[in-house]
């Protein structure tokens, strides 16, 4: 399966027939575009000194034909749109590149950054806004801009309905029934969640995609992604597809990053999910209360007007912040718990974890009078899992509850579901258990090395490091939690980047014991560090080699090599004579 690239068709449109057409279908984005056009009139009249040339400009573009979006300037063909968005580390140079790269093909320009201060500001510190300079710097900037072979719109506001916009220009060439959205956001169970969702709904009679870490596309037969969330062009192209190819249901992952960039903006989400909150991105983020506000975004319906229903973990201690936003909102919420003390509408009442898979009693309360006593196997490993598994069948049950399919019917559907590539996945062995999973959080590890030490005869090793060009403050917190969780560890390399392994070790064994250096092994090289386990553990030993997962690649100075954890695994097995 392949992503759109471009429209369906090649025929022309322009924004004027978007607007009628939207006018037509009662959408949201006529009141966008008119408001776009009216707010770059008023912020050209006040900025130039030629506003009946300015007026003149946007009267033409609306009725400018065009073929089709772009957000890469690289990629602008004849009579494309070239949209220039701000990035999350402005560089005016680079942007003002873009703009003339992309001109010279053109039908018009969309930006999102002022233009006149653009070419009028030599360097801007991130996150600031672009202020003008004098007037004389002011004057060669529309000197500048005036001599640009396309007509350049300020649209400050463009990713409030960017994605609608596309999409309408997307369905105005060949209309298509869109799939319900469900999106999953949260630290840690995003993919796997996802991914159950998908399987659920498809078992009980639902055609379902999914989109996110591990893969876009079909149910056996995803494509790597190089984004959690793709930009708001490749999550509206790859929506237009799944419709295209007559997906009832897209379940997808949220990113921080995406929810926070509006990459989301236009996509039909119905059903938020809402998994857990810990240390990650925060070499993004400011801090937690800021990244718990970007992922509360999900629950808003002023963001996303198409939701119903909230389903959310009141396990986890920044709960709070998504149910007030949900609640404000006015949607149905539904949560869910692992602990049969606290009142919620999913809760596993007891849990019995092996190897082979869980056994759980759910009790379900829909606050209808009628309440669900149901004994559920489930083939997925870890405690942390249930969770996952409780958010999915609540998902489940709130897409499926047009069609009538109830919690009984996707219970039964459990015992065939099938975990994630790289989350929990057990690479076969004749002795000992060796798993591989994604874990890349001191949450994630920790709670994945508790999982496993309760089914442990002989000792739990883990095998992890953290990567390059992250945020360096969550490095002595990840080999914390490996030393608390497992009996041995083995630090290595994750994907460096840009960074010297070496200096990412030292960072993650600060304030490390003599005890703990003496359960310590450190090994730079990954695959050495992978032999190294295998070579070491005893037949009754578990071995989690965490961080990386399904990724089938290392990163190392801007290169990215062939490297899968699961094949690594699975050849070290073999060479030591233990498959």
């Amino acid at each position: 399966m392949t992503m759109l690239t471009s429209s369906p068709t090649s025929a022309t449109v322009n924004l004027q027939q978007l607007m009628d057409a939207s006018n037509r279908n009662d959408h949201r984005l006529a009141q966008a575009l008119s408001a776009m056009i009216a707010a770059s009139a008023q912020a050209l009249a006040t900025q130039t000194s030629t506003n009946q040339a300015a007026s003149a400009q946007l009267n033409t573009v609306a009725n400018v034909p065009f073929q089709r979006f772009r957000l890469d300037s690289r990629q602008v063909a004849p009579n494309d749109v070239f949209v220039l968005l701000k990035s999350h580390t402005p560089n005016c140079q680079k942007s003002r590149d873009y703009l003339y790269q992309a001109a010279k093909n053109a039908a018009f320009i969309l930006s999102e950054i002022d233009p006149i201060a653009l070419f009028a500001t030599a360097n801007v510190p991130p996150h600031a806004n672009i202020a003008l300079s004098t007037d004389d710097s002011q004057s060669v900037a529309q000197q500048q801009l005036d001599s640009l072979p396309c007509p350049v719109l300020y649209v400050p506001n463009i990713r409030d309905f960017l994605g609608d916009l596309i999409q309408s220009h997307l369905q105005h060439q060949q209309p298509v029934t869109l799939p319900a959205v469900v999106a999953v956001t949260g630290t840690n169970g995003k993919t796997t969640i996802s991914q159950l969702v998908a399987q659920l709904t498809q078992l009980t009679g639902m055609s379902s995609a999914v989109m996110g870490t591990a893969g876009n596309g079909r149910l056996g037969a995803l494509v790597q992604a190089s984004h959690t969330t793709g930009d708001a062009l490749a999550v509206q192209q790859f929506l237009y597809q799944m419709g295209s190819e007559n997906a009832e249901l897209l379940a997808l992952e949220a990113s921080s990053h995406g929810l926070d960039q509006q990459r989301l903006q236009g996509m039909p989400v119905s059903v938020a999910i809402y998994t857990n909150l810990s240390r990650d991105h925060l070499d993004y983020h400011a801090d937690m209360a800021e990244y718990a506000a970007a992922k509360a975004r999900l629950f808003d319906k002023a963001h996303f007007p198409d939701l119903t229903h909230a389903i959310i973990n009141i396990d986890d201690e920044h709960a709070q912040v998504m149910l007030d936003t949900a609640h404000a909102s006015e949607l149905t919420v539904w949560t869910y718990s692992l602990d049969a003390s606290k009142t919620a509408t999913f809760i596993a009442a007891k849990i019995k974890p092996s190897l082979q898979g869980v056994e759980i009693s759910l009790h379900t309360d829909f606050g209808d009078g009628k309440i669900n006593n149901l004994d559920i196997v489930s083939p997925l490993l870890g405690r942390f899992n249930v969770a996952n598994l409780l958010a999915a069948m609540a998902a489940a049950v709130a897409i499926g509850a047009k069609s009538n399919v109830g919690i009984e019917r996707i219970a039964t559907a459990v015992a065939q579901l099938q975990g994630a590539v790289g989350r929990m996945q057990r690479v076969p062995s004749n002795d000992g258990c060796f798993i591989v999973d994604y874990a890349h959080t001191p949450d994630a590890l920790s709670q994945v090395l508790a999982s496993l030490k309760t089914h442990c005869k002989g000792q739990l090793w883990a095998v992890f490091g953290c990567g390059g060009d992250r945020d360096a403050g969550k490095r002595p917190l990840m080999a914390q939690a490996g030393l608390a969780g497992a009996d041995q560890v083995i630090l290595t390399a994750d994907n460096p980047r840009t960074e010297d392994p070496q200096m990412i070790l030292q960072d993650m064994q600060a304030g490390m014991s003599a005890e703990q250096y003496q359960r310590t092994h450190i090994e730079p090289a990954r695959q050495k560090a992978i032999e190294y386990a295998v070579n070491q553990a005893a037949a009754d030993d578990i071995v989690v080699i965490a961080g990386k997962g399904h990724e089938t690649y290392q990163e190392i100075n801007n290169v990215r090599y062939d490297f899968d954890d699961s094949v690594i695994l699975q050849h070290a097995l073999e060479h030591a004579g233990r498959v």
